[in-house]
Protein backbone atom coordinates (compact mmCIF):
# COMPACT_ATOMS: atom_id res chain seq x y z
CA UNK A 1 0.00 0.00 0.00
CA UNK A 2 1.04 3.49 -1.15
CA UNK A 3 2.14 5.51 1.67
CA UNK A 4 -0.16 8.26 1.36
CA UNK A 5 -2.80 5.40 1.39
CA UNK A 6 -1.10 4.03 4.69
CA UNK A 7 -1.51 7.60 5.80
CA UNK A 8 -4.98 8.28 5.12
CA UNK A 9 -5.90 5.13 6.48
CA UNK A 10 -3.98 5.55 9.78
CA UNK A 11 -5.80 8.86 10.45
CA UNK A 12 -9.17 7.50 9.12
CA UNK A 13 -8.95 4.75 11.75
CA UNK A 14 -7.69 6.90 14.33
CA UNK A 15 -10.06 9.17 14.27
CA UNK A 16 -13.02 6.08 14.55
CA UNK A 17 -10.99 5.00 17.89
CA UNK A 18 -11.31 8.71 19.34
CA UNK A 19 -14.90 8.30 18.45
CA UNK A 20 -15.23 4.83 20.14
CA UNK A 21 -13.36 6.14 22.98
CA UNK A 22 -15.69 9.52 23.42
CA UNK A 23 -18.65 7.16 23.33
CA UNK A 24 -17.13 4.38 25.49
CA UNK A 25 -16.03 6.42 28.03
CA UNK A 26 -16.61 4.73 31.80
CA UNK A 27 -18.51 6.43 34.39
CA UNK A 28 -20.01 5.15 37.49
CA UNK A 29 -23.22 3.54 35.89
CA UNK A 30 -20.69 1.45 33.51
CA UNK A 31 -18.48 0.44 36.52
CA UNK A 32 -21.53 -0.68 38.40
CA UNK A 33 -22.94 -2.63 35.30
CA UNK A 34 -19.60 -4.37 34.79
CA UNK A 35 -18.95 -5.90 38.18
CA UNK A 36 -22.80 -6.66 38.58
CA UNK A 37 -23.14 -8.70 35.56
CA UNK A 38 -19.51 -10.76 36.38
CA UNK A 39 -20.95 -11.80 39.78
CA UNK A 40 -21.18 -8.34 42.66
CA UNK A 41 -24.22 -7.61 43.10
CA UNK A 42 -25.02 -4.29 44.92
CA UNK A 43 -21.45 -2.80 44.68
CA UNK A 44 -20.28 -0.10 46.72
CA UNK A 45 -18.76 3.15 45.58
CA UNK A 46 -15.04 2.09 46.16
CA UNK A 47 -15.97 -1.02 43.94
CA UNK A 48 -17.50 0.71 41.05
CA UNK A 49 -14.36 3.26 40.99
CA UNK A 50 -12.06 -0.04 40.99
CA UNK A 51 -14.64 -1.26 38.24
CA UNK A 52 -13.87 2.57 36.32
CA UNK A 53 -9.96 2.53 36.65
CA UNK A 54 -10.17 -1.39 34.79
CA UNK A 55 -12.11 0.05 32.04
CA UNK A 56 -10.72 3.02 31.60
CA UNK A 57 -7.02 1.23 31.50
CA UNK A 58 -8.28 -0.93 28.69
CA UNK A 59 -9.95 1.79 26.69
CA UNK A 60 -7.57 5.04 26.67
CA UNK A 61 -5.39 2.80 24.30
CA UNK A 62 -8.49 2.08 21.36
CA UNK A 63 -7.58 5.79 19.38
CA UNK A 64 -3.57 4.77 19.61
CA UNK A 65 -4.18 0.77 18.33
CA UNK A 66 -7.05 2.09 15.77
CA UNK A 67 -4.42 4.56 14.30
CA UNK A 68 -1.32 1.62 13.80
CA UNK A 69 -3.27 -1.83 13.49
CA UNK A 70 -5.21 -1.02 10.11
CA UNK A 71 -1.74 -0.15 8.21
CA UNK A 72 -0.51 -2.89 9.65
CA UNK A 73 -3.06 -5.15 8.87
CA UNK A 74 -3.41 -3.21 5.44
CA UNK A 75 -7.11 -2.99 5.84
CA UNK A 76 -10.19 -2.73 8.47
CA UNK A 77 -12.62 -5.30 9.47
CA UNK A 78 -13.48 -7.66 12.22
CA UNK A 79 -9.36 -8.43 12.68
CA UNK A 80 -8.96 -5.04 13.89
CA UNK A 81 -11.80 -4.78 16.63
CA UNK A 82 -9.98 -8.36 17.92
CA UNK A 83 -6.40 -7.37 17.42
CA UNK A 84 -7.50 -3.55 19.42
CA UNK A 85 -8.87 -5.69 22.26
CA UNK A 86 -6.27 -8.11 22.70
CA UNK A 87 -3.59 -5.09 22.48
CA UNK A 88 -5.67 -2.77 25.08
CA UNK A 89 -6.47 -5.64 27.35
CA UNK A 90 -2.10 -7.27 27.18
CA UNK A 91 -1.19 -3.47 27.77
CA UNK A 92 -3.44 -2.97 30.54
CA UNK A 93 -2.53 -6.19 32.57
CA UNK A 94 1.42 -5.37 31.80
CA UNK A 95 0.90 -1.76 33.78
CA UNK A 96 -1.56 -3.67 36.46
CA UNK A 97 1.50 -5.86 37.18
CA UNK A 98 2.79 -2.65 39.22
CA UNK A 99 2.06 -2.32 43.09
CA UNK A 100 -0.41 0.11 43.91
CA UNK A 101 1.28 3.12 45.48
CA UNK A 102 0.47 3.54 49.28
CA UNK A 103 -1.45 1.33 51.56
CA UNK A 104 -4.27 -1.11 49.92
CA UNK A 105 -6.40 -3.66 50.91
CA UNK A 106 -4.97 -7.23 49.58
CA UNK A 107 -8.18 -8.89 48.13
CA UNK A 108 -6.76 -12.31 49.47
CA UNK A 109 -3.88 -13.72 51.35
CA UNK A 110 -3.83 -16.88 48.66
CA UNK A 111 -2.99 -15.91 45.74
CA UNK A 112 -5.55 -16.88 42.56
CA UNK A 113 -4.99 -19.85 40.79
CA UNK A 114 -5.95 -20.10 36.40
CA UNK A 115 -8.54 -21.88 37.60
CA UNK A 116 -10.05 -19.27 39.90
CA UNK A 117 -9.99 -16.99 36.95
CA UNK A 118 -11.15 -19.42 33.77
CA UNK A 119 -12.79 -22.77 34.32
CA UNK A 120 -10.59 -25.59 33.01
CA UNK A 121 -13.19 -26.51 30.65
CA UNK A 122 -12.77 -22.92 28.62
CA UNK A 123 -8.87 -23.75 29.06
CA UNK A 124 -9.71 -27.06 27.43
CA UNK A 125 -12.11 -25.33 24.34
CA UNK A 126 -8.97 -22.83 23.97
CA UNK A 127 -6.71 -25.49 23.79
CA UNK A 128 -8.44 -27.43 21.25
CA UNK A 129 -9.37 -24.94 19.18
CA UNK A 130 -6.19 -23.57 18.68
CA UNK A 131 -4.63 -26.76 17.58
CA UNK A 132 -7.73 -27.72 15.45
CA UNK A 133 -6.34 -24.51 13.58
CA UNK A 134 -2.79 -24.61 13.35
CA UNK A 135 -3.12 -28.23 12.46
CA UNK A 136 -5.78 -28.10 9.64
CA UNK A 137 -3.99 -24.52 8.37
CA UNK A 138 -0.30 -26.29 8.50
CA UNK A 139 -2.10 -29.37 6.69
CA UNK A 140 -3.18 -27.14 3.68
CA UNK A 141 -0.07 -25.18 3.97
CA UNK A 142 -1.50 -21.86 4.98
CA UNK A 143 1.87 -20.48 7.36
CA UNK A 144 1.16 -17.40 7.52
CA UNK A 145 -2.24 -18.24 8.92
CA UNK A 146 -0.21 -20.75 10.84
CA UNK A 147 1.63 -17.90 12.76
CA UNK A 148 -1.18 -15.91 13.44
CA UNK A 149 -3.58 -18.27 15.17
CA UNK A 150 -0.71 -19.55 17.24
CA UNK A 151 0.46 -15.97 18.09
CA UNK A 152 -3.37 -15.03 19.08
CA UNK A 153 -3.76 -18.00 20.88
CA UNK A 154 -0.23 -17.14 22.83
CA UNK A 155 -1.26 -13.47 23.35
CA UNK A 156 -4.69 -14.81 24.79
CA UNK A 157 -2.60 -16.84 27.57
CA UNK A 158 -0.10 -14.17 28.37
CA UNK A 159 -3.25 -11.69 29.15
CA UNK A 160 -4.84 -14.51 31.38
CA UNK A 161 -1.76 -15.02 32.84
CA UNK A 162 -1.18 -11.24 33.57
CA UNK A 163 -4.47 -11.25 35.13
CA UNK A 164 -3.99 -14.32 37.81
CA UNK A 165 -0.57 -12.89 39.07
CA UNK A 166 -1.47 -9.52 38.97
CA UNK A 167 -1.20 -7.67 42.40
CA UNK A 168 -4.31 -7.73 44.48
CA UNK A 169 -6.70 -4.59 45.14
CA UNK A 170 -9.43 -3.83 46.72
CA UNK A 171 -12.35 -5.86 47.76
CA UNK A 172 -11.87 -9.56 47.24
CA UNK A 173 -15.45 -10.26 44.96
CA UNK A 174 -14.41 -7.26 43.02
CA UNK A 175 -10.88 -7.44 42.30
CA UNK A 176 -11.98 -11.55 41.13
CA UNK A 177 -15.02 -10.62 38.94
CA UNK A 178 -11.90 -8.05 37.12
CA UNK A 179 -9.55 -11.07 37.08
CA UNK A 180 -12.10 -13.23 35.80
CA UNK A 181 -13.71 -10.96 32.83
CA UNK A 182 -10.26 -10.19 31.74
CA UNK A 183 -9.42 -14.20 31.36
CA UNK A 184 -12.55 -15.20 30.03
CA UNK A 185 -12.65 -12.21 27.53
CA UNK A 186 -9.20 -13.06 26.27
CA UNK A 187 -9.94 -16.45 26.14
CA UNK A 188 -13.01 -16.07 24.28
CA UNK A 189 -11.57 -13.90 21.80
CA UNK A 190 -8.47 -16.52 21.03
CA UNK A 191 -11.13 -19.50 20.35
CA UNK A 192 -13.42 -17.48 18.44
CA UNK A 193 -10.55 -15.91 16.77
CA UNK A 194 -8.71 -19.69 15.82
CA UNK A 195 -12.43 -20.84 14.78
CA UNK A 196 -12.17 -18.29 11.81
CA UNK A 197 -8.81 -18.53 11.18
CA UNK A 198 -8.55 -22.06 10.89
CA UNK A 199 -11.46 -22.67 8.71
CA UNK A 200 -11.50 -19.74 6.56
CA UNK A 201 -13.04 -21.13 3.10
CA UNK A 202 -16.75 -20.80 2.74
CA UNK A 203 -18.27 -24.21 2.63
CA UNK A 204 -20.70 -25.70 4.79
CA UNK A 205 -17.97 -27.43 7.21
CA UNK A 206 -16.19 -24.18 7.66
CA UNK A 207 -19.68 -22.91 8.36
CA UNK A 208 -20.11 -25.23 11.36
CA UNK A 209 -16.62 -24.21 12.50
CA UNK A 210 -17.19 -21.00 12.62
CA UNK A 211 -20.31 -21.16 14.45
CA UNK A 212 -19.30 -23.38 16.74
CA UNK A 213 -16.51 -21.04 17.59
CA UNK A 214 -18.71 -18.55 18.09
CA UNK A 215 -20.76 -20.49 20.16
CA UNK A 216 -18.01 -21.32 22.47
CA UNK A 217 -17.20 -17.52 22.31
CA UNK A 218 -20.50 -16.66 23.87
CA UNK A 219 -20.24 -19.33 26.53
CA UNK A 220 -16.66 -18.65 27.80
CA UNK A 221 -17.51 -14.82 27.98
CA UNK A 222 -20.98 -15.03 29.50
CA UNK A 223 -21.15 -13.38 33.00
CA UNK A 224 -20.80 -14.83 35.94
CA UNK A 225 -24.36 -14.11 37.82
CA UNK A 226 -23.02 -14.43 41.45
CA UNK A 227 -19.51 -15.17 42.67
CA UNK A 228 -19.01 -17.99 45.57
CA UNK A 229 -19.76 -16.63 49.05
CA UNK A 230 -16.23 -17.88 49.96
CA UNK A 231 -14.97 -15.69 46.90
Amino acid sequence: MPWDNVLAVALFTGLIGLAILIVLWPGEKHGKRLLERWGVPDPDAAEVALAVRYLKRRRIWYPWLFLVIPPVLDGTGAGTIVATLLLGGLIAELFAQRPARGPRREAVLVPRTLRDVVPVWALVLSGLASAGAIAHLAWTRQWTLVAVAAGTTLLCWVITALAVRRPAVGEPRADLALRRRSGRVAIGLGIGTCAALGWPAGNLGSLVVVVAGLAAFLAVTAPVKRLPAAA
